[in-house]
C-alpha cells in the first residue's frame, strides 16, 4: 500500500478560506468524490471531495484553520498494489461502467489475463463525466480551462461549473491527453454527464482497477452501488431524511408539494427549501406511498432531519438483482448487479428527456434558479410544460413560456403600445449599440455587484422610500474624540466618528422602537425586534458589503471602533463569513471620509431605515447673539414610509442630533 498527500484543489483564487467542517476522521476509508471538508469564504461555502480512494491515515488540519490552493488536508493510504494501482483506485465509477458493458466472456478473459489486459489498454481513452454536484441541476458552465490536445495532470483544472450558491472547479480524473472536449462555455450540465475523453499515459493504472474489480464479490466499485438500490427495491417503510444542504442549517420549509397517502414516483418533487441564498426542490428517494410527513411550511429543517416515511412498492426482479450482488460469487453477477443500480444515473441525461411525462397534478420538479426566475417574472410553474430529464421543469422551458404567453397577448390586441415589459409594467430601458459613438469595451458583472444591484433595485421597487435631512453640532464630540486618541490607542482601538454614530443610533433605536422593526413579507404584520444589531456599510474593489455589529446597544465605543474596523478590513479581503452579513435592524452608510453635503441612501430591506452621513464642514451658527463657527455632520434618515410616519422620523433625526451633540446623554 502507498501513501499520498491530498492537497486543496484550485479554489477560486480565494485565499485564507476557513474550515468550517471535517467531515472524515483518521482510519475511515474514502471513496473518489466523498466530502473531505467543507470550506467557506465570504461568497460560499465549497464541499472539497477525495480524488481518490484510500483509507485515511491521518488528518493535517483542523476546524476553523485558513487554508489556500495547496495546503496539505490529509494523508491517504491508497488502494491497490502498489503506488501504480493508486490512480486507478479513485475511478471506480468509471471503469465499472466500462465493465458492465463488455460482454461475460470478454470480462472472464479479462481475469485470466489481466496482465495482456493491461498492456493493450495503457494508451485507452477514458470518459469524463460531471462529478456529484450535490442536488444541483441543469449547471452553468462559466469557463473552460483545457483544450482538445492538451496535456493534463491529474487534478488539473478542466472546465468550472457556477450554480445559484457557488462556482466549483473540475479537475481532470486521470493525466494523459485531451483528445475530445464536449461541452462549452454557456452549456448547463448535470450530474453523470459526458463532456470528454482523455487519452491515458499513465502505465494502465485505470485498465488494472478494471480488471480487479469483477475478480473479488468483494471489491468496492463492484459492491458499493449495490447498496444504494436495495432499500427502493427491497419493500417496506423507508425513512426520508434532509440531504446535503452545502453547510446552510436552519433552513426554511417554504412549499410542501405532497400530501401524506400520495403515490410517489422516484424524483418526483417532494418539498423545497429557501436559505438566503437559493431556494432548493427536494426530489422523493424511493418510489412508494408517502405514508407520514413531519414537516410543514415554515418549519426550519437541517442536514440529516427526518422529514417522512414512504411505503416502497416491492419489486422482486430489483430484490433479485440486488440479492446477486451480494452472494453470488461469479465474475457475471458481480458486474450485473451494478448495472442495474448504477448504470441509469448517467443515462438518465441522455434518454428521460424523451421518455418522461411533465409534470402534472401540481407537483413540479425545478431547480432554485428557475424558481426564482419563475417568482420574478409572476409565473406559476404549474402552468409550465416541462421537457427536462425525469420531468424536469427547465430554465428554457420557462422562457418558451412567457414568449408564447407574450406573443398571444400581442396577438389577441390587447398588448398596448409603447409595450409595457418588466415587473409592475415598466417600460424597458432600450437596447443601444454604443460602439456607433466610439470605442468601448463590455465586461461582465461581478457576482458581488451583480448581487447588489439585484437588493438595491428590489428595495427601491418594494419601499415607498423618503428621506428626512438635518445637521448635528459635532464641534464637541471632535474636541472629546481627538483628547481620547492616546487612551484609544492603549485600548488598542483607533477612535474614529463612526464608533460614536454607532452608539447613538442604538440608543436612539431603543428610544424610537419603531425604527427597529421589520414588516412581514405580505405586509400584514410588524415584527419588532428586543435586539439592536447596527450594519455598516463598506465600500470594496468587488462591491458594497454590509457587515454587521450584534448587540451594539451593550458595548463600549472602544469595542465598537475594534470591531468596526476589523468588520470593515475583513470585508476588504473578502473574508467576512456568511452569518456576519444578516441580521441587521438598522444600517450606517457614511461618505463623511469621500464628501458630499447630503445623499439619499436606499433603505436595506427587510430593514425600515437607513442613515447616510456627509462630510462634516464648519458652518457659522447663530447661538442667540452672534454667529459662531461650529462643526456640522449632514444626517440623511431614508425610511419605509409602511413602517415609519414622517413625523416620527423628524423626531428621530433630531433626537440623533441632540445626543450627537452630547454624547453624555446616553449615560442619562
Amino acid at each position: 500500500m502507498s501513501t499520498e498527500i491530498i492537497k486543496v484543489p484550485d479554489i477560486g483564487g480565494s485565499e485564507d478560506v476557513e474550515v468550517i467542517e471535517i467531515s472524515i476522521k483518521e482510519g475511515d476509508r474514502l471513496d473518489a468524490e466523498d466530502t473531505m471538508i467543507v470550506l467557506e469564504s465570504d461568497k460560499a461555502s465549497m464541499d472539497v471531495p477525495a480524488p481518490k480512494a484510500g483509507v485515511v491515515k491521518k488528518i493535517l488540519l483542523s476546524e476553523g484553520d485558513k487554508v489556500s490552493e495547496g495546503a496539505e488536508i490529509l494523508e491517504i493510504e491508497l488502494e491497490g498494489e502498489g503506488g501504480g494501482d493508486a490512480p486507478a483506485a479513485s475511478r471506480p465509477v468509471e471503469n465499472s461502467a466500462e465493465t458492465q458493458e463488455q460482454p461475460a466472456e470478454a470480462q472472464a478473459e479479462t481475469q485470466s489475463e489481466p496482465q495482456q489486459s493491461s498492456h493493450q489498454q495503457q494508451a485507452s481513452r477514458q470518459e469524463i463525466r460531471v462529478p456529484d454536484l450535490g442536488g444541483a441541476t441543469d449547471v452553468e458552465v462559466i469557463e473552460v480551462t483545457a483544450g482538445e490536445g492538451d496535456a493534463v495532470e491529474v487534478e488539473d483544472g478542466l472546465f468550472t461549473l457556477e450554480t445559484d450558491k457557488a462556482s466549483m472547479d473540475v479537475p481532470a480524473p486521470y493525466a494523459g491527453k485531451l483528445v475530445e472536449m464536449q461541452i462549452k462555455v454557456g452549456d448547463h450540465v448535470n450530474e453523470g454527464d459526458l463532456i470528454g475523453y482523455i487519452e491515458t499515459t499513465s502505465g494502465a493504472a485505470a485498465p488494472e482497477a478494471a480488471a480487479s474489480a469483477p475478480a473479488s464479490e468483494t471489491s468496492a466499485p463492484a459492491s458499493e452501488p449495490a447498496p444504494q438500490a436495495q432499500p427502493a427495491a427491497s419493500g417496506g417503510r423507508q425513512e426520508i431524511h434532509v440531504p446535503d444542504l452545502g453547510g446552510a442549517t436552519d433552513v426554511e420549509v417554504i412549499e410542501v408539494a405532497v400530501n401524506e397517502g400520495d403515490d410517489l414516483n422516484e424524483e418526483d418533487g417532494l418539498f423545497t427549501l429557501e436559505t438566503d441564498k437559493a431556494s432548493m426542490d427536494v426530489p422523493a428517494p424511493y418510489a412508494g406511498k408517502l405514508v407520514e410527513m413531519k414537516i410543514k411550511v415554515g418549519d426550519r429543517v437541517n442536514e440529516g432531519d427526518l422529514i417522512g416515511v414512504i411505503e416502497v412498492a416491492g419489486a422482486p426482479a430489483a430484490s433479485n438483482t440486488a440479492a446477486q450482488a451480494s452472494s453470488s460469487s461469479s465474475s457475471t453477477a458481480n458486474t450485473s448487479a451494478p448495472a442495474a443500480s448504477s448504470a441509469p444515473a448517467p443515462a438518465a441525461s441522455s434518454h428521460a428527456a424523451s421518455s418522461a411525462p411533465e409534470s402534472t397534478s401540481g407537483k413540479v420538479h425545478a431547480g432554485p434558479a428557475v424558481r426564482m426566475l419563475a417568482r420574478e417574472l409572476g409565473v406559476d410553474l404549474v402552468d409550465v410544460p416541462a421537457t427536462g430529464p425525469r420531468g424536469r421543469l427547465l430554465k428554457e422551458d420557462l422562457e418558451n413560456y412567457v414568449k408564447s404567453v407574450m406573443r398571444q397577448h400581442k396577438a389577441s390586441g390587447s398588448a398596448a403600445a409603447p409595450a409595457a415589459t418588466g415587473g409592475a409594467g415598466i417600460p424597458p430601458i432600450p437596447a443601444v449599440d454604443f460602439s456607433k459613438f466610439g470605442e468601448v469595451e463590455e465586461k461582465p458583472m461581478g457576482r458581488l455587484m451583480k448581487a447588489g444591484a439585484t437588493n438595491l433595485h428590489r428595495s427601491w421597487l418594494n419601499v415607498p422610500h423618503v428621506t428626512q435631512f438635518d445637521k448635528a453640532d459635532i464641534t464637541e464630540l471632535e474636541a472629546f474624540r481627538k483628547s481620547m486618541k492616546a487612551e484609544a490607542e492603549k485600548q488598542d482601538a483607533k477612535l474614529t466618528p463612526l464608533p460614536f454614530l454607532i452608539k447613538a443610533c442604538a440608543h436612539a433605536l431603543r428610544q424610537f422602537p419603531q425604527f427597529n422593526v421589520s414588516l412581514s413579507a405580505d405586509g400584514t404584520n410588524v415584527i419588532w425586534k428586543k435586539y439592536v444589531h447596527i450594519g455598516i456599510a463598506v465600500d470594496t474593489p468587488d462591491g458594497l458589503l454590509v457587515p454587521v455589529i450584534r448587540d451594539a446597544d451593550k458595548k463600549s465605543i472602544f469595542e465598537l471602533a475594534r470591531e468596526s474596523v476589523d468588520l470593515a478590513k475583513r470585508a476588504q479581503k473578502k473574508q467576512l463569513k456568511g452569518d456576519e452579513m444578516k441580521g441587521g435592524c438598522f444600517t450606517i452608510s457614511s461618505l463623511g471620509s469621500i464628501g458630499g453635503t447630503a445623499f439619499t441612501p436606499i433603505v436595506n430591506a427587510p430593514e425600515v431605515a437607513i442613515l447616510g452621513v456627509s462630510k462634516a464642514s464648519v458652518e457659522p451658527v447663530w447661538n442667540g447673539s452672534e454667529f459662531e463657527p461650529r462643526q456640522m455632520l449632514p444626517l440623511c434618515l431614508s425610511y419605509d414610509h409602511r413602517a415609519v410616519n414622517g413625523a416620527d422620523a423628524a423626531r428621530f433625526t433630531a433626537y440623533l442630533a441632540r445626543i450627537i451633540a452630547d454624547i453624555r446623554q446616553i449615560l442619562l
